[in-house]
């Protein structure tokens, strides 16, 4: 008797018999035991209150950088630009999103992340660090819609992982880490 394999090809199976069936044992590790004790951890989404009060803590920071850095530069400039359209009010926007850039993607973290333990993480990605395209995309694309609409904030509080809509579109989370 002769039988094939996955290859198509022919393979002698003369102890076999038509009619008999052969049990297979099948064993089932666990994934403490595949990964190791230590590697296993539950994760923890930070929710809309955690993640407000950490973007609080941004804002005063942010906030502090700027009355040291920039708005000395424009204390004795006396003029009548609206303060949205100045040159002072496009410089305070850049701080504001190469804070949130430089320091998630270096750190994964900003300093309102680091006190209240929280952490940025790509849900999609295998590495450590989450690429460029995906901090540019989530800090300048996807902050800047969810600071227009507000609702896109409002998300974290409604999804099951806890994501802003920011989060939604980079496909990363917020992630309680342990201290």
């Amino acid at each position: 008797m002769t039988e094939r394999n996955e290859k198509n090809e022919q393979i002698a199976s003369s102890n076999l018999m038509a009619d008999q069936e052969v049990p297979v044992q099948q064993e089932f590790t666990s994934a403490k035991k595949a990964v190791g004790d230590d590697e296993v951890k539950k994760v923890h989404f930070a929710g809309f209150w955690m993640r407000f009060w950490a973007y609080l803590a941004d804002l005063l920071v942010i906030g502090s950088l700027n009355r040291i850095l920039i708005h000395p530069i424009f204390k004795f400039y006396e003029g009548t630009d609206d303060l949205w359209f100045s040159a002072e009010g496009f410089l305070t926007g850049i701080v504001f999103f190469l804070y949130f850039v430089l320091m998630t993607k270096f750190l994964n973290q900003t300093l309102g992340k680091m006190i209240f333990g929280l952490k940025v993480v790509a849900l999609k990605e295998e590495k450590k660090n989450i690429s460029w395209s995906t901090i540019l995309f989530r800090e300048l694309i996807g902050r800047y819609i969810s600071k227009v609409t507000w609702i896109g904030y409002l998300l974290a509080g409604l999804l099951p992982k806890k994501q802003a809509l920011h989060d939604v579109f980079a496909d990363t989370g917020v992630v309680l880490i342990r201290r």
